[in-house]
């Protein structure tokens, strides 16, 4: 049997030699660890198969924990919400102009004495600010605590705007108030007086003045008025910011006294101001008023002998004393110049007008006169020249009327003054148009007509 040699012995000598002929056993770096599975030779193809698994591998797996760690590390994502816009404050006063309120009481905390001094300069032509009246109402508008719009209600039809653009100055402008208008029928009998009537219909007593101002050439609402009377009128309601805001024109209306029915159109006969007229197209104006208060009543007629309690001494009364509370406005009954103004002992506060040549009136025991009334002044008829008083010898507050024909005293209830031109001869067939179905809306054949958006210009005079 062959002899075996195993460790890190050199053969020397004869016996190395015949270790060439002879297989031979020999492991001279012996390994740690044996295998089982013989190594195979790697293909090329094969070779750089895996060496581009191996590189998808290494990319993949450097990108992979960066992921991960910015999934474990990062917030997760909010969506981008817009940036919202500060909020704007805005602030609005409203008020109603005071007795001895001034434009530099209502506005001193935002401008000084110098600036209201030009804003009242750059007013002047539009609405001179020293005119702004007690009762008024007004708003102070403010933006984020400043100033930025000043409203005042300069009548029922218009108001003035004062602003302050950001390098203008002042903008001071007057404009017409808007309004939602509606039309209604109202209605209502006289148990009393007109007054109580239209208030009891849940109107205003502003209603009953307009009515009275219409029929007040044919009907003496003070003399003529009686139980079972009634009206109905198709008026103008307005609206401002959805709230009440008075009445618009009276489009049509009718008055029933003691059995006579009185009817009256609104129209505008070419360019002459608004008027009324019946259905026929007359005017129902007239030379001269049936009286001149519209609501109170007859404390003395005339007579030309009654017991004075103030003398005590039966004198002639040529005159109608009509009682009313002291303030009650006092109308002129005719178009006319004041003549005479001024106080007597047992006159008072008086006021004489002469209508034409043959025709004057008297006016007595007023409170005070009218803001403007002075000797030589036209007066329109309507028009308020004083307030019921009691000055001069009088025992309470009371109007004593007097009317002079061609210089003697004549009884006013007993004048029979003439009518104004009717609708001209140019202008019938539209007034004919307009007024049918008006009165076809007062006798309840149409209903009344629907809302709608106007400006005051249109609806109030």
């Amino acid at each position: 049997m062959p002899s075996v040699i195993s460790g890190s012995s050199r053969p020397s000598g004869p016996a190395h030699a015949n270790l060439r002929n002879k297989p031979v056993n020999i492991d001279f770096q012996p390994p740690k660890t044996t295998s089982t599975v013989p190594r195979k030779k790697l293909s090329l193809p094969l070779l750089l198969l895996i060496a581009a698994a191996l590189l998808l591998a290494i990319f993949s797996g450097r990108e992979k924990p960066v992921q991960d760690l910015e999934a474990r590390t990062e917030p997760a994502a909010v969506p981008h919400q817009p940036q919202q816009p500060p909020e704007i404050r805005r602030e609005v006063h409203e008020g109603t102009i005071q007795p001895g309120d001034t434009i530099t009481a209502l506005l001193a905390d935002f401008f000084s004495p110098a600036e209201i001094q030009n804003l009242s300069q750059k007013s002047r032509d539009v609405f001179p600010l020293s005119r702004i009246c007690a009762g008024q109402p007004y708003k102070v508008c403010l933006l984020d605590g400043g100033f930025e719009r000043f409203e005042y209600d300069i009548d029922r039809s218009e108001q003035l705007i004062i602003t302050l653009p950001a390098e203008e100055g002042f903008d001071v402008s007057r404009v017409p108030i808007d309004y939602t208008v509606e039309t209604d029928l109202v209605r209502g009998t006289i148990q009393s007086n007109l007054f109580e009537a239209v208030t009891e219909s849940e109107e205003s007593a502003e209603l009953a003045l307009a009515l009275a101002d219409i029929f007040a050439w044919d009907v003496d609402f003070i003399r003529d008025i009686r139980v079972g009377d009634s009206f109905l009128a198709l008026v103008e309601k307005r609206f401002r910011d959805g709230k009440p805001a008075g009445y618009g024109d009276i489009l049509a209306a009718e008055f029933v006294n003691q059995g006579q029915t009185y009817r009256a159109i609104r129209f505008q006969d070419g360019d002459n101001p608004p008027s009324y007229y019946d259905p026929e197209g007359n005017s129902l104006r007239k030379a001269l008023l049936k009286a001149p208060l519209s609501f109170t009543r007859i404390s003395s007629g005339f007579s030309m002998k009654r017991f004075h309690p103030i003398t005590k001494t039966w004198k002639a009364h040529p005159a109608i004393d009509y009682a009313a509370p002291t303030g009650t406005p006092i109308k002129t009954v005719g178009d006319g110049t004041i003549i005479r103004i001024g106080y007597t002992r047992g006159n008072g506060n008086f006021i004489k007008v002469r209508h034409h040549s043959s025709l004057e009136t008297m006016y007595l025991h007023m409170s005070r006169f009218a803001k403007g009334m002075k000797q030589g002044k036209k007066v329109a008829q309507g028009q308020t020249i004083g307030y019921v008083g009691s000055t001069g010898l009088a025992t309470g507050p009371h109007l004593c009327f007097r009317m002079f024909q061609n210089g003697a005293p004549v009884n006013p209830q007993r004048i029979k003054a003439k009518p104004a031109a009717p609708v001209s001869a140019a202008h019938q067939a539209d007034f004919k148009k307009l007024a049918a179905p008006l009165l076809a809306r007062l006798s309840g054949e149409i209903p009344t007509l629907e809302a709608r958006a106007d400006k005051p210009a249109a609806a109030a005079k």
